[in-house]
Formats: C-alpha cells, structure tokens, sequence
C-alpha cells in the first residue's frame, strides 16, 4: 500500500483541504479548523441535523424510547466511518461530515414516508431524499447573513449527493458531471455510503430483535450471524440473553468492518491512485467488501427485507405514514396559507409546480411527531389510529 503523504497524515488518494474544489460562496479560511471541520460543525448545528432526533429509522418514534432514530443512525455511521478513514489515510472529518448529514433530507417515517411524498410529487418532479439532503445544505438551511443554506465544500456536497437521476444532474453543475460522465466520487465519499450500508443491517439486527420482530433461531440461519452467535456463546456462556446480542452485532460489524479495510487496501494496491481525481475517474468503486462477505452482508439485508421490513407491525406504520404524507400533501396544496410563513412565501408567485416543491420542502423537514400533530389538528382531530 502506498505510503501516506508527507506531513499531511493523510494518503494521496485521500481528499485534502488545501485542494478542495472549493464552496460555492468563497470565504475566509476556517483557522484554526480545517475546512471540512467547519462543514461538519455547520451541519451539526443546523435545525435539519437537530430534527433527526424524532424522525424514523424503522420504528415510529414514540414506539419506544430504546429504538434507533435518525440521528443515532446519523452517529453510529459517522462512528463507523471515521474508524475506516483513519486506518486508510483517508480525510477523517470530512468522512463525518458526510455520515452526519446522508439523511437530512429524510421525510418523517422513514422509507414509507419518503415513498408517499414521491408519488405525491409524481407529477412536480418527483421526492428522493437523498436530493433532499443536499437541498437542505444548498437552500434550505437558513443561518448565514452571507449566503443560502450551509455552504459546505464540494467533497461534503459530492458525498451527500449519493444517486441521481441524468435530468436531476443536468441541473446540477459541477456537482452533476459525474453521474454524467459515469466517473466515482472520492473514497471519503464511497466509505460513507458503505458506513451507513453496515450500520443500518447490524443494528436493524438488534432494533428487530429487541422489537421481537425477529427472532434469534430465524438469525441463526445466516452464515455470519450465526457464526458471530456461536463465538460469542460458547465464549460466555453465562451472559443473559441482551447482552449476548449485543455482542452478537459487534461482533458481525467487526467482521464487515475489518473486511472492508483489508479489501479496500487490496484494491488501492491494485489501482495505484495518485489523487482523488484518479479515484474519480477509476470505471467503479474502490471501496469494497471482499466477495464473501459482501454476500453475506447482502443476505442479511434481503433477510430484513423479507422479514423485520414487511412485519405486521411494520406494514400498519407504514399504512398509516402513507395516509397521513397523503393527507397533508394535498391539504398543503389546497391551503397553502397553513404553511409555515417561509415555505408559504416560497409557494408565492410560480404556479403548481413551485407551490408543490414548498409543501415538499415543508413536509420532508417535519419530525414524526410533528407530522402526526398536524395531520390531527388538521385533517383528523382526535384519530390517533
């Protein structure tokens, strides 16, 4: 593996603050920050990063007090990915800053909230959080006298901007060219994606089975679990059940995580990058599990699917965030003088379509709890089905 460059601590391929591409609004240095220490500081004190503590990660936030939210999600990726940009060379704040702000544009309830709110927005161009969360940094954000939203770097941008449609990128600038082009963003980029891939599988595993959604003879019929179960229990045999998951899960995202780093180092050792451009341009992603477990993480997230994500309980959440997303979209549209007095100036004076992505903006910034609030006060006084 190629050594790290000098002085910096970090490696060539890694993306270095001296040579970002820059904001969008030129300012003074962040001294004694780096550049990216300030990226990730704006976005933990932003309103849409505070939000996250009463929005959805797979169960309704007043489920349960105990239950992954967005924001513990936020930070246990953010965990697991500055661990992986250390051992290697990569930037490790701007890594966080990335994990910490991949789902500020996140709906309320989750996945079943950001599908209603789609096809709410069928006809106005559509609703993928992931777009969100970059619009919540490029505009929505309001706290700086000098310019709209955060203005963080390109690289933080480049990474919180995971997928995108060709039309979407067309509007996009610089930002857009490489799904144009096909070209990779950075590997801080790339790790944040794989970070909040493993922190999801493994502790939806725990959430699951704390919920008693699943089951641990159901887990046991997967390779890596039931391997991780196996060690653990003839090691301590004597641990009371919560514990022995516990150490169950850390047990799997050591295994993925250390895998990851010992693939990921093969692969920079193959391609030989001198530069993030070079990572760029590469025809896919360096970043990576080994095939093995690669399938096996891949296993365990089908099983989710198949089991935790299409569970009963699940599913009447999920009916009643669609009624609700349903309800508020259309009663928003119909009445936009209940919007809020800045998503209300912005639905002034550009017909359906600006008026539809206002009560997008609106809608997609509410926490559950919020959301449910409104829809009683509004729609349903008194339903709390």
């Amino acid at each position: 593996m190629p050594s790290l460059a000098s002085g910096s601590g970090l490696a060539p391929w890694a993306a270095h603050d001296d040579r970002s591409r820059g904001r969008v609004y030129p300012e003074p240095p962040a001294h004694p920050r780096s550049e990216f220490q300030r990226d990730r500081d704006r976005i933990i004190h932003c309103g849409a990063f505070r939000r996250l503590m009463y929005k959805t990660q797979v169960f309704v936030n007043h489920e349960g007090d105990m239950y992954r939210t967005r924001l513990t999600h936020s930070l246990e990726v953010s965990q697991i990915g500055r661990s992986v940009a250390v051992a290697l060379g990569l930037n490790e704040h701007l890594t966080e800053a990335i994990c910490l702000a991949h789902d500020l544009g996140h709906t309320p309830f989750g996945h079943a909230g950001q599908e209603a709110l789609n096809d709410c927005m069928r006809d106005y161009g559509g609703f993928e959080h992931n777009l969100q969360s970059l619009r919540v940094v490029d505009k929505l954000e309001e706290k700086y006298a000098g310019f709209p939203g955060l203005n963080l770097c390109f690289e933080t941008r480049e990474g919180i901007l995971k997928h995108c449609s060709r039309r979407n990128a067309r509007e996009l600038g610089e930002l857009g060219e490489r799904f144009l082009n096909r070209q990779q963003p950075g590997l801080e980029a790339q790790l944040a994606n794989l970070a909040d891939e493993i922190a999801y599988n493994n502790h939806d595993v725990d959430d699951g089975l704390r919920a008693g959604m699943i089951s641990i003879e159901q887990l046991c019929e997967l390779e890596m679990f039931n391997s991780c179960y196996r060690e653990v229990v003839a090691e301590y045999p004597a641990l009371v059940e919560r514990t022995v998951i516990h150490e169950t899960v850390r047990c799997m995202i050591n295994h993925v995580v250390s895998d990851l780093i010992e693939n990921t180092r093969k692969e920079l050792d193959r391609v030989s990058p001198v530069s993030i451009d070079d990572v760029r341009q590469h025809g896919r992603s360096i970043a990576g599990m080994s095939d093995g477990v690669g399938k096996a993480h891949h296993e365990l997230k089908r099983f989710l699917r198949r089991t935790l994500y299409s569970h009963e309980r699940v599913r009447r959440m999920t009916d009643k965030a669609d009624r609700i997303m349903r309800s508020l979209f259309s009663c928003y549209m119909s009445h936009p003088d209940l919007l809020s007095e800045r998503f209300g100036t912005d639905s002034e004076g550009g017909g359906e379509e600006i008026r539809a992505r206002a009560v997008a903006d609106y809608i997609a910034g509410m926490t559950d709890r919020f959301a449910l609030g409104e829809y009683q006060r509004l729609i349903e006084p008194g339903d709390d089905r």
